[in-house]
């Protein structure tokens, strides 16, 4: 944990706390929000062949977790850790939000 805290440059234990609850509500809201956008796109295991779900599922989860993590991150007054938390995730998908940055 020590390395942890370094790393994400944590204050505490109260301050890793907050960060790990962030992380747990984010990914279950929006597992659980995943689940009605696909039935209102028509799309069920039922319907659907499961190679075709579970992929499309994922890649709905995707955007809806970035924006809830922001979001909560933000609700428990942690938006510029999650904020750059972000950022960095993005950055190394190729997509770079801080236009500060030099290319080089």
């Amino acid at each position: 944990m020590k390395k942890l805290k370094q790393r994400w440059g944590i204050r505490s234990n109260f301050h890793l706390i907050i960060i790990f609850v962030v992380f747990g509500i984010t990914g279950s809201v929006s597992a659980m929000l995943a689940e009605p956008l696909t039935h209102w796109l028509g799309l069920t295991p039922e319907n659907t062949s499961l190679w075709l779900y579970w992929p499309f599922r994922i890649l709905v989860i995707f955007p809806i977790y970035q924006v809830i993590l922001v979001l909560c991150g933000t609700l428990f007054g942690e938006f510029q850790f999650f904020w750059n938390f972000e950022k960095k995730m993005l950055s190394r998908m190729g997509l770079h939000l801080d236009k500060t940055t030099k290319k080089k």
